[in-house]
């Protein structure tokens, strides 16, 4: 078959396109934005790329057209696509239906964590054997890939899916999850995102209800039960096995933690397992709970799991080293919702502690979501960085439509806000002492400022 998808360069769509063509077929592809690194991903997997969205590409003739969501009514070529009456289908369903049919899929939803969540579950199979397929929305140092149908060689029954709960394509509104048919679903967690689409937490609900009813009654749903949002979700009715992990009573997981960040992994209130680590934060002991309880459903005795976490290596952008210059650490993480920066600077925090060292964290913020742009989460940003020894935000009142100083001034001489790069990468500098970390937060290129720190700083 020869699809031609359309919006290819999203993380999404490119690792459907990947899996696509390992899986045989002809795929083409176009994008208002083909520049690396996923257009040398592409071409260098032999899928041509077009720039833009010309009506003219429908002399490619392909058999299916695979639509991405950021494709709207409006879109030149796909009102060509529909005036001809040319066949057109969303992207994750195509994936239902051609690369996870007939798989056990494991889905990771949730607000926060789905990435590292889905990481940390695909290492854990690939450990034991399994040697899964999956999609995940970043790079898994681990396999240094986002995307594969199965390990080499190998014709595996299992697909690990990062499950995203934004809406599929603009004719079809519910959220991706719901075509991935999963039997083993884990909930990690729910807040309120996407405020350009999602009226309110009730409407997000609504949506994870969708993928719980998804899921079969030989099937599992993974929850946490410290969230009162995914209590509601699963009170509206749950056909399936469930277990809970958390710190809630009663929770069927649970971990003992110790100084180091390691943990002991509780199963019904005995120690099953323990995880020696180098990860820091809560957030990432609760992604490593729902991980082993995940893969417990497949075969993985938790005391394995446990011990292949040792061997994780976590996805690029979650607090990745990009480099040491003078004594000083500059990495860059994925954050930029309120709850994901705080846990962000609060993980760094809870390991400078344990390990004794008294180094400054200077938090560096982009705040560039749909769902920051729209103002919803700026009163909580304050918050978020409590942490923080320093705050430096990006963002001119013009691109955010709201006023970035104005929503730091809170924490008084500790934060700044700037509307030029360099000139907050100077401000960064001049602050910096050895010892020092600086936390990128972002979740977009924010204008190379990871390689002008560490040149800066070298300088």
């Amino acid at each position: 078959m020869h699809i031609h998808i359309l919006g290819i360069c999203g993380t999404f769509m490119g690792g459907l396109a990947v899996l696509a063509k390992e899986a045989g077929h002809r795929v083409t592809g176009c994008d208002a934005n083909v520049y690396p690194p996923m257009s040398t991903q592409l071409e260098a997997q032999g899928i041509a790329l077009i720039q833009g969205f010309g009506p003219e590409q429908v002399a490619l003739n392909p058999d299916l057209y695979v639509i991405g969501n950021v494709v709207s009514r409006g879109n030149p070529l796909i009102e060509e696509i529909m005036n001809r009456g040319l066949p057109y289908v969303s992207g994750p369903q195509w994936m239902g239906e051609h690369i996870l049919r007939n798989k056990w899929v494991l889905a990771v939803a949730g607000t926060h964590g789905k990435t590292t969540t889905s990481a940390m579950l695909a290492w854990i199979l690939e450990d034991a054997g399994y040697a899964p397929g999956f999609l995940i929305g970043g790079v898994p140092m681990n396999f240094g890939i986002s995307a594969r149908l199965s390990g080499k060689g190998v014709d595996s029954d299992f697909f690990v899916i990062e499950a995203d709960e934004y809406d599929t394509a603009f004719f079809d509104k519910r959220s991706k999850f719901v075509h991935y048919h999963a039997k083993t679903a884990i909930l990690n967690n729910l807040e309120y995102d996407h405020a350009d689409i999602f009226p309110d937490l009730g409407a997000i609900e609504t949506q994870f209800h969708h993928l719980v009813r998804t899921v079969p009654g030989i099937g599992k749903v993974v929850f946490n039960a410290d969230e009162a949002a995914l209590d509601r979700v699963i009170k509206r009715g749950c056909w399936s096995e469930r277990e809970s992990f958390g710190a809630a009573e009663g929770a069927d997981w649970a971990l003992t933690e110790y100084d180091d960040g390691s943990f002991d992994v509780l199963f019904k209130g005995e120690k099953s397992g323990t995880v020696r680590w180098e990860l820091t934060g809560k957030h990432n002991r609760s992604n490593a709970l729902a991980a082993i309880a995940a893969a417990r459903h497949v075969g993985v005795p938790i005391a394995q799991a446990a011990e292949s976490l040792a061997r994780f290596v976590s996805v690029k952008r979650r607090m990745e080293v990009r480099g040491v210059v003078n004594g000083v650490t500059v990495y860059d993480d994925f954050a930029h919702h309120p709850t994901a920066i705080a846990t962000t600077v609060g993980g760094l925090r809870q390991k400078l502690r344990a390990q004794g060292k008294a180094g400054r964290i200077l938090a560096v913020l982009e705040p560039r979501s749909n769902t920051m742009k729209l103002g919803a989460m700026k009163e909580a940003l304050p918050g978020s960085l409590k942490d923080a020894d320093l705050v430096f935000g990006f963002g001119s009142e013009k691109a955010l439509g709201w006023s970035l100083a104005q929503a730091l001034s809170p924490m008084g001489g500790v934060a700044s806000a700037y509307e030029e790069i360099d000139a907050m990468v100077q401000a960064i500098v001049k602050q910096a002492q050895p010892g020092d970390h600086i936390v990128v937060m972002s979740n977009g290129g924010f204008g190379g400022v990871h390689g002008k720190l560490l040149e800066a700083l070298a300088q």
